[in-house]
């Protein structure tokens, strides 16, 4: 199997690459592994000594519990037992802090962490809404988790497609022109060219398919996208899918 980047987007991150020489049960089986087995950090526990805001504790816990949290894979690693999580493991556990009393919205970015570098992703996310005299104040305990436990602890989004190649025949241009939303084609004077780069990022190949004069063939390569929730990088993401499967298929070895 050979692995090509198409794209690269460090700053938003997300991640598309092309997979030669495998299929779909591999390809399905990266997706699986980013989204159920790859551990994060995320809030599990919470002890809220005061809640003067219009959101139900339950509410607010929920809220905080899907809030992405930075993690160190370095640092921190699956609890290994109950006990770990209940005695608060240095290893697998983290404390948070969120108190605030000043009126208006309460950020993610205001929290305390007793580590630095694991803190919430998005601090600009609000949390609640505060009145005058209204006060928060709410202790927190972020566990590692992996996603099929809880979405809450899944580091982010996966999919895949077969890749596609678009021919352009006898076609209506200004009809075509209207749907174009992916800029797929180029358009000029009448005349219809395909944006070679924009193909394998659309997801209206189907539907270009059902035009007259426009014929959509597909390959056996796989377009794979992966968009990280911020927990990790998506280097970190496929870099830990990589070493989960080589353990998994070492345990099946073991039972040969």
């Amino acid at each position: 199997m050979k692995l090509e980047k198409l794209q690269d987007k460090k700053k938003d991150g997300k991640l598309t690459f092309l997979m030669k020489g495998t299929n779909e049960v591999f390809a399905n089986t990266v997706r699986r592994l980013v989204l159920e087995e790859v551990p994060t950090l995320a809030a599990e526990d919470l002890e809220i000594k005061e809640n003067g805001s219009a959101l139900f504790d339950e509410m607010l816990a929920l809220r905080i519990g899907l809030l992405p949290i930075k993690t160190d894979l370095k640092s921190y690693r699956l609890p290994e037992n109950e006990d770990e999580v209940t005695e608060k493991s240095a290893r697998c556990t983290l404390q948070i802090k969120l108190k605030s009393s000043k009126k208006g919205n309460v950020l993610a970015g205001e929290a305390e962490s007793s580590d630095p570098k694991c803190t919430f992703v998005y601090e600009d996310t609000p949390v609640v809404r505060l009145l005058a005299k209204q006060k928060l104040d709410i202790t927190m305990t972020a566990v590692m988790g992996q996603g099929k436990d809880h979405v809450k602890w899944a580091p982010g989004w996966a999919f895949y497609r077969k890749s596609g190649s678009i021919k352009v025949g006898n076609v209506n241009a200004e009809a075509l022109e209207k749907i174009n939303a992916d800029g797929v084609f180029k358009i000029s004077g009448g005349k219809v060219t395909v944006n070679e780069e924009k193909v394998y990022q659309s997801y209206l190949l189907e539907q270009y398919d059902a035009l007259e004069g426009i014929d959509v063939t597909y390959s056996d390569d796989i377009v794979f996208n992966l968009e990280s929730w911020g927990q990790l990088s998506c280097r970190e993401i496929l870099s830990q899918s990589a070493e989960i499967l080589l353990n998994k298929v070492e345990e099946m070895e073991k039972l040969i």
